[in-house]
């Protein structure tokens, strides 16, 4: 459609518009004067369209994305592309995962758990042979919850977390 020039485009936007306008009146007797300076109002659209360069703007864009659309379901370089892209998509997915648990980073291997110094050692050893038997240690409250720590301790020791 690259042949047509500009005094055709502002001709089809008047000629649409005197139909827009034929139709107006016609909705005007029929439904009132309200619908039918609604309908007046949709009628000068084209005729302001073709005037512009609008109409051919929109008639270029509606061309261009009929060509992309045929191009797409026809054109088996193209549904590569889209396959491309959905792998992209997964690996983005799957590298988010592996991020989020600390598998395969550099930031994994580098965060490993700091051990206590061995002058630390003794005075927590004598610190616990120093409470009664019964006294709380700091873990008020967790007595009960000693069979599930156990659990969570063996699985973060089996992961090399702990």
């Amino acid at each position: 459609m690259g042949n047509i020039d500009a005094s055709t485009w502002q001709a089809l936007g008047i000629t649409l518009t005197l139909l827009g306008l034929i139709v107006s009146f016609l909705v005007w007797k029929r439904r009132g004067a309200a619908a039918g300076v609604r309908g007046v109002a949709w009628s000068l659209l084209p005729a302001a369209a073709g005037l512009t360069g609008t109409l051919r703007l929109l008639w270029q864009i509606g061309d261009s994305v009929v060509d992309w659309a045929v191009r797409l379901v026809f054109s088996p370089v193209v549904w590569v592309g889209i396959m491309l892209a959905g792998v992209s998509v997964v690996l983005f997915g799957v590298s988010a995962a592996m991020r989020s648990r600390g598998v395969g980073s550099s930031a994994g291997r580098a965060a490993k758990p700091v051990r206590k110094s061995d002058a630390a050692l003794p005075a927590e050893r004598s610190t616990r042979k120093a409470q009664p038997a019964g006294a709380p240690d700091g873990k008020a409250g967790k007595v009960d919850n000693d069979d599930d720590m156990d659990d969570i301790e063996a699985i973060l020791r089996k992961h090399g977390i702990s």
